[in-house]
């Protein structure tokens, strides 16, 4: 039986895994419908591009760049003619950061010449976790409509029973404070339209960047909270806030009057057993206007 090219469109379109290849010169030339699904890029805005021009822009959790020719895992699975496997960054058509399992082989012809590589990427986060509290929260009022995570009375709600477990079972937690910055500006120039889209982008990334046992919410205006689960030492709350920071670095957002990035001041602080909602979100708050006036953009935690 003759297999034609359509056929094998029907059959990448049909597989659940992202799939894209990319020639010698990384120039997108297949991009299935799990790939436009995951990232939110259609098979016609991408196809003939260069996959690190405005489209996929792999990073890691340090949000280092690394559609670099040396960082790139699809140009070193050409250059070293062999298999990788990542977990990675995407950026998503609206502007986010996803995290994906990728997989990369180099493509061969008749001959065994590297002609290109294939890639397959797949969700990496608790979608289905997310979905299921993301309805918990909207029966009980806990939900910001806008962004699709917890309010502020949810944070309210968790902090006082993580700080209730502190006392009681010793279990540790970490909060970082989290400020877009110059969001006025951000308002001023695009307009309230794009200061929406903006805190969505950055709370999709923040959910996606922090693990599945620790909680994001929007705490009023462009401030978001997390909580952060048994974090043991300020080193580690350190490491997750600048996670946080680095991936939203990176997200941006396409808009009608260009492309817009925004950056976060943090402050983070572990819970101490006389705590209360008010004193620990204070500390927290205090150390994120530290970042702020020294320069922001920047994580300050209280070690």
């Amino acid at each position: 039986m003759v297999m034609n090219e359509a056929f094998y469109k029907t059959l990448l379109d049909n597989l659940f895994e992202g799939i894209y290849v990319i020639d010698l010169e990384r120039r997108i030339t297949v991009w299935n419908a799990a790939a436009e699904e995951l990232t939110g890029y259609t098979a016609e805005e991408v196809i003939g591009k260069p996959c690190r021009e405005k489209v996929l822009m792999h990073v890691d959790d340090r949000g280092n760049n690394l559609c670099e020719i040396k960082l790139c895992p699809a140009a070193k699975a050409i250059a070293e003619n062999q298999q990788s496997q990542e977990e990675l960054y995407l950026h998503h058509r609206d502007g986010h950061r996803i995290p994906v399992k990728t997989r990369i082989s180099p493509i061969r012809d008749s001959k065994g010449r590297v002609i290109g590589a294939i890639e397959m990427f797949s969700d990496n986060s608790s979608n289905l976790a997310a979905r299921q509290k993301m309805e918990e929260l909207q029966q009980l009022a806990l939900l910001d409509t806008l962004t699709n995570i917890g309010n502020r009375r949810y944070g309210e709600t968790s902090l006082a029973v993580r700080i209730e477990e502190l006392k009681r079972d010793g279990w540790a937690f970490g909060v970082l404070f989290m400020d877009i910055d110059h969001f006025k500006e951000i308002n001023d120039r695009f307009g309230h339209d794009v200061g929406d889209r903006i805190l969505v982008m950055v709370a999709k990334t923040l959910s996606n960047a922090v693990r599945s046992v620790d909680m994001v919410c929007r705490w009023g205006g462009e401030e978001f909270i997390a909580l952060i689960s048994n974090p043991k030492k300020a080193s580690k709350l350190r490491t997750i806030a600048e996670k946080c920071r680095a991936l939203v670095e990176t997200s941006s957002l396409e808009t009608d009057q260009g492309n817009v990035k925004v950056t976060l001041s943090t402050g983070g602080t572990l819970a101490r057993l006389e705590d209360t909602v008010e004193t620990i979100i204070k500390r927290a708050d205090d150390l994120m206007y530290h970042s702020k006036n020294n320069g922001r953009n920047l994580v300050t935690i209280d070690d």
